[in-house]
């Protein structure tokens, strides 16, 4: 009997030890959001082109494997920009003002490139810095009239993405050391304000990718490891309470919104402040009144990474593979745009994966019930029968 009984337990415990193994978490939903839009991606470009999807789908796939430079390269300002609006969703803020804080933190990077005159060494790092006080000033404004006016940062932020779209595409044309009307872009930035390169060829990637790695995986050890940290994720879950107990929750949303700005502003800096696959040369800006798309793919970039610093690296390293795989895919005749399509639906399953997520767990779990339900009765079932048969057999003694 004793037997039994330590069979029925030993059953028991490994159920329970799989259930808790059972563990659908961000990382799951993040790799079934895209495990279903690659494939429904798939299907739009069968339905596009039948006879060439199965060539492009092998460029998205895998064709960023071949450029992995430049997959760093326009990785660095959309994790940047990830970082930024992670960041403050985890403060329960919407930080849709990131194209703006991108774009002034650009202009300030370009601004102090240009306009100081500082030794090599030197002088890419101010620029870099740069760009964060601008980013961080432009953060501060909605971060400002949410804590103290109760205006929705949603609102602020947007219309703040257009007026500093205006005014920096105003500023830049009007100087004439940084504007060549000629081109109708901005001249070559000096090659002391140009971050190093990592030295790949034919490729922009510089040291802003290590920079911005290194910057994530600082934001993580903060949130998770820090008072401050700590502070922020409790107004995020609850503003009174954490009023309540203590936490100063109209600065902590300034502070917030600024960090926020600062890291948009950073993307600006590295991607504006790289140098060109052409020696001397760097990249340029033209202004043209578009927001910048960096902003909202940042955006994309945080809700795959569920806003987790670790999980925004990863999920920009993935979206520009996908992007330079898919600029591929016009050898076999697709327009560009076809990634773009792709990367929506995942981003869009990227919203329901949670919930299939919970709901297969839910399923699984429910199995996993039953199954030691079934095993209970099966073992007490047998314990009774051998107790009539034990009883049986004293009463004929």
């Amino acid at each position: 009997m004793q037997d039994k009984n330590d069979f029925t337990r030993n059953k028991r415990f490994s159920f329970k030890q799989i259930a808790a193994k059972l563990n659908f978490s961000s990382l799951t939903s993040a790799l079934l959001a895209i495990l279903l839009g690659l494939i429904f991606g798939f299907f739009v470009m069968l339905f596009a082109m039948p006879a060439n999807a199965l060539a492009g789908f092998r460029y998205i796939a895998f064709g960023g494997f071949s450029r992995l430079g430049d997959v760093f390269y326009f990785a660095t300002p959309i994790l940047m920009t990830g970082l930024s609006v992670g960041f403050a969703f985890k403060m329960g803020l919407f930080n849709i003002g990131a194209s703006g804080q991108y774009t002034m933190g650009m202009f300030f990077a370009l601004y102090a490139g240009f306009m100081w005159d500082l030794p090599n060494g030197i002088h890419w790092i101010a620029a870099v810095l740069a760009g964060m006080v601008g980013g961080m000033l432009w953060g501060f404004i909605p971060g400002f009239f949410k804590a103290l006016l109760n205006v929705n940062e949603v609102i602020t932020s947007i219309m703040f993405n257009y007026i500093g779209m205006y005014l920096v595409d105003m500023w830049v044309r009007g100087s004439s050391t940084m504007y060549n009307s000629t081109i109708t872009r901005t001249n070559y930035l000096p090659q002391s304000a140009q971050i190093p390169s990592l030295g790949i060829t034919g490729s922009n990637v510089n040291y802003g990718i290590v920079l911005a790695i290194l910057i994530g995986i600082i934001l993580h050890i903060v949130l998770q490891k820090t008072t401050f940290g700590y502070e922020l994720k409790a107004t995020g879950y609850n503003k009174h309470a954490a009023e309540y107990a203590g936490m100063k929750g109209k600065t902590n949303i300034i502070i917030t919104m600024m960090i926020a700005g600062a890291l948009s502003g950073l993307g600006g800096a590295f991607m504006i402040l790289a140098p060109s696959g052409i020696p001397g040369s760097s990249m340029t800006y033209e202004p043209v009144n578009i927001i910048a798309a960096n902003g909202f793919n940042g955006i994309a970039v945080a809700l795959l990474g569920n806003s987790n610093p670790i999980g925004i690296i990863f999920s920009a390293l993935f979206i520009s593979h996908l992007q330079r795989g898919g600029t591929l895919t016009n050898l076999v005749g697709y327009k560009p745009e076809i990634i773009d399509v792709v990367i929506a639906i995942i981003i869009y399953f990227s919203a329901f994966a949670m919930i299939m997520n919970a709901a297969i767990g839910e399923f699984i779990k429910k199995r996993i019930k039953k199954t030691d339900s079934d095993i209970i009765e099966d073992t007490t079932e047998e314990l009774n029968v051998t107790d009539a048969s034990n009883n049986n057999s004293k009463e004929a003694e």
